[in-house]
């Protein structure tokens, strides 16, 4: 498992890195077939109330998956980003069993 993680113009938090690896090392635990992950972070400086963005590329058989959230906190913003995840891989893995 390879996970890159990448901040844009927010501090580097080793806390929030952790706990982003923690959470795909589950996803790449449960689906054999991941190759890696690239996670950027972002803060949007125009909205107050979320700004938080995580987005979340992973690396896998077949064309990439792909997916964002902007939330109020970091730690929500990968949670979600990781459950939206979760869902195409398992849409991809039924495609896969019907062939």
């Amino acid at each position: 498992m390879t996970v890159n993680i990448q901040y844009v113009g927010v501090d580097v938090s080793e806390t929030l890195s952790v706990f982003t690896k923690e959470k795909l090392e589950k996803l790449f635990n449960k689906y054999e077939f991941l190759i890696s992950a690239s996670v950027h972070f972002k803060q949007d400086e125009k909205d107050h109330n979320k700004g938080k963005i995580c987005n979340i590329e992973l690396s896998l058989p077949g064309p990439r998956i792909f997916a964002t959230s902007n939330e109020h906190n970091f730690e929500v913003s990968v949670r979600e980003t990781i459950s939206d995840l979760d869902r195409q891989i398992k849409k991809r893995k039924q495609v896969y069993k019907t062939h």
